[in-house]
């Protein structure tokens, strides 16, 4: 059976995340700086959103979780017990001719695949950014960019365990930026250096370790689902036995159909109990958990879904991207679910004139106050709306002659184009309802999962 394809052109979305101002490349008036990339105003709303969403479905909707906000600076000792300094190496090849650098297991020949050069035996490349803390530049004063969020909640296992009295299982989220200095980038904002992760470390009791690994590969699964990402363009891959760290008990990668095929978006690991077992050890300081039910006292097991923000919005607007035709053009379409959508209303007068772009400004002034709105008055009706299913909008509110007249107006939806006259009384109730998945004018749901 042929391998599935991804439906959409990495170079067109790149094009249109330029064009629009989701994604721009860093330092470009200097010619950019590699792997590096700086979020525009759609993309910087994009993000928040996704984000947002993720801390709503890992955080604020449930009893069992709570959040942190740790350093990106950390003790260089952290990075020692956890095993970083020594191991956290990728192999690297260099070509002797290009001088281009290679992962050594990205390479399948001993030559250059670049520019067919020969290629140097492998060596060690560890991947945490160095600088140094104070005015002096020398060894005791070197600490590294965090390479991983999950360290700063392990730390502070034993602070969040005395402040909140939370009781097993529970969990500590993060949100925040990590550091790699990755050997081979590329692929957009897939692989870069400078990258936000979500990462939760769910503490379980010995034993319960198993249910609760399932538990959470089904959710984190579900959570991409439910804003909806297509089924048939995401899957599970377990780990085999090779593959795993030397601590984990077992790993699931969340993949995707990227436009360069199958590739990791989350991973879900049972960490046992390795991380709280090294920092106790390293740093003198017990970080056991004392059971008040059963009278014991044990180092807790981990069950960490980690994900990428970058990978994950790279993911959203593949799986949104849409291409249909519209008489002589091509129509083209962000699908985003209203969560994620960078603008969710955008407010269209028909008209420049004076006493209709009044109108849609009081309108547009009114709306404001609870979602991100655009106002949009530049060339023809369609042209706007086509502008604004480019970027995703989900909802159209169009104000025309007729509506200093009646005192309505008309709400155009994004996918099907289908449109519904309302009171602008109804208006902010209505657009409410149809952005949490109402109908507009049919028995189905307006976004759902697919």
């Amino acid at each position: 059976m042929a391998e599935s394809q991804s439906k959409v052109d990495m170079d067109k979305l790149v094009s249109l995340c330029r064009r629009r101002g989701f994604v721009f490349p860093s330092s470009e008036i200097y010619g950019g700086l590699s792997s590096c990339w700086d979020y525009g105003p759609l993309g910087a709303e994009l993000k928040r959103n996704v984000k947002e969403a993720w801390w709503r479905f890992m955080v604020r909707n449930r009893d069992d979780v709570v959040g942190l906000d740790t350093s990106i600076l950390m003790h260089p000792k952290v990075w020692e017990a956890s095993g970083h300094v020594a191991g956290f190496h990728d192999p690297m090849v260099d070509c002797k001719v290009c001088r281009l650098r290679f992962r050594a297991d990205e390479i399948n020949t001993n030559c250059c695949p670049t520019c067919g050069g020969e290629i140097t035996e492998p060596r060690q490349f560890n991947l945490m950014f160095k600088t140094f803390l104070g005015p002096v530049e020398d060894e005791a004063s070197i600490v590294y960019l965090r390479p991983e969020t999950a360290q700063g909640i392990f730390v502070n296992f034993e602070n969040v365990v005395n402040t909140t009295r939370k009781k097993l299982p529970f969990g500590i989220a993060q949100v925040g930026k990590s550091f790699r200095n990755e050997i081979t980038t590329g692929n957009f904002i897939f692989r870069s250096r400078e990258f936000e992760q979500m990462e939760m470390e769910f503490f379980v009791k010995p034993g319960t370790d198993k249910q609760w690994f399932d538990y959470w590969v089904e959710q984190r699964l579900n959570w991409y689902l439910g804003l909806g990402m297509k089924r048939e363009h995401i899957k599970l891959r377990e780990h085999g036995k090779e593959e795993l760290a030397h601590y984990a008990r077992g790993c699931f990668d969340i993949n995707y159909l990227f436009p360069m095929g199958w590739s990791e978006l989350e991973g879900i690991a049972n960490r046992a109990d390795f991380d709280l077992t090294q920092h106790a050890k390293s740093s003198g300081k017990s970080l056991d958990y004392f059971d008040d039910e059963t009278r014991e006292r044990y180092t807790p097991y981990v069950i960490e879904p980690s994900a990428g923000v970058d990978r994950s919005i790279l993911a959203f607007l593949c799986d949104a991207y849409d291409e249909e035709p519209d008489k002589d053009e091509i129509r083209v379409v962000l699908r985003l679910h209203p969560d994620l959508a960078p603008v969710k209303v955008a407010v269209l007068p028909l008209s420049r004139k004076e006493n209709l772009a009044a109108a849609a400004k009081e309108i547009w002034a009114d709306l404001r106050q609870r979602w991100v709105v655009q106002y949009d008055d530049a060339q023809s009706i369609g042209r706007r709306y086509r502008r604004q299913d480019e970027i995703g909008t989900p909802l159209c509110v169009t104000i025309d002659f007729q509506s200093l007249e009646d005192k309505q107006v008309t709400i155009r939806e994004r996918d099907g184009m289908k449109q519904i006259r309302v009171p602008i009384a109804e208006l902010k109730s209505t657009l409410a309802a149809k952005l949490s998945g109402e109908a507009l004018a049919a028995t189905q749901p307006l976004w759902s999962s697919k």
